[in-house]
């Protein structure tokens, strides 16, 4: 795992108006999609605790960070991180349809494994309520409402989902107690991830079948017939 410095050399607004921001470091080794870097400011004394950071593009002069980042972070500020850390999505080589589904506030996190599925010649439909970020016309949008609907087309499903919203995933998929998804599905968990695997803090908790598994390093990816849901 490397660790590195960087700095906040530009804050971005996305559609919903959440932060983001371009991180200007050297990368040894890109995150994959649904991996993160665990940053945090020597200079922000307020918050001592770092912050998953979600890369969204990766250049050579760095990465732009999916929302949100600390509000405290201004173009300058010095950032020290960690990572690639944890579990990132997973794409076989037999996906020729994919569906992603943004059930949270943003589809930024979804995008990397996006441009990965147009660049092996995926069919790739998009599913989110709310303004959409500018796509690349090859993508089709369609409302979180239709996904149910879809579920049979897909080849993988990649969803990015809230903890909290784990419980009512059944309903938003159509899909009744004890019956089976039509398609295999990836899941990135968001919820807060305070020690990013050094302290196993159990912040992160996700259920399980049969146990609890920690975001910060099972995951944020799982797949989603290993989860309680």
């Amino acid at each position: 795992m490397q660790t590195l410095e960087g700095q906040v050399s530009e804050i971005q607004l996305d559609h919903h108006g959440a932060t983001g921001a371009w991180i200007a470091c050297a990368l040894r080794k890109a995150p994959t999609p649904g991996q993160y870097l665990f940053a945090w400011a020597p200079s922000d004394a307020d918050a001592p605790a770092g912050l998953p950071l979600f890369p969204v593009q990766v250049s050579e002069n760095g990465f732009l960070a999916a929302p949100p980042i600390r509000p405290t972070w201004t173009p300058g500020t010095s950032l020290n991180m960690r990572g690639p850390i944890g579990r990132g999505f997973e794409l076989p080589a037999s996906t020729h349809r994919l569906a992603l589904a943004a059930l949270g506030d943003t589809v930024a996190r979804l995008l990397p494994l996006a441009a990965l599925a147009a660049q092996n010649g995926c069919a790739i439909a998009l599913f989110a309520d709310g303004l959409l970020p500018s796509l690349p016309t090859s993508y089709e949008a369609y409302p979180l409402s239709s996904l149910p609907e879809s579920l049979v087309w897909a080849d993988l499903l990649a969803l990015d989902l809230p903890l909290p919203h784990l419980v009512d995933l059944r309903k938003t998929l159509g899909i009744a107690a004890g019956a089976l998804l039509p398609c295999p599905a990836q899941v990135l968990i968001q919820t807060a991830m305070p020690c990013a695997g050094l302290a196993e803090c159990g912040a992160c908790a996700v259920p399980a079948r049969r146990s609890y598994k920690l975001a910060c390093k099972d995951g944020p990816v799982f797949d989603l017939k290993h989860l309680e849901w």
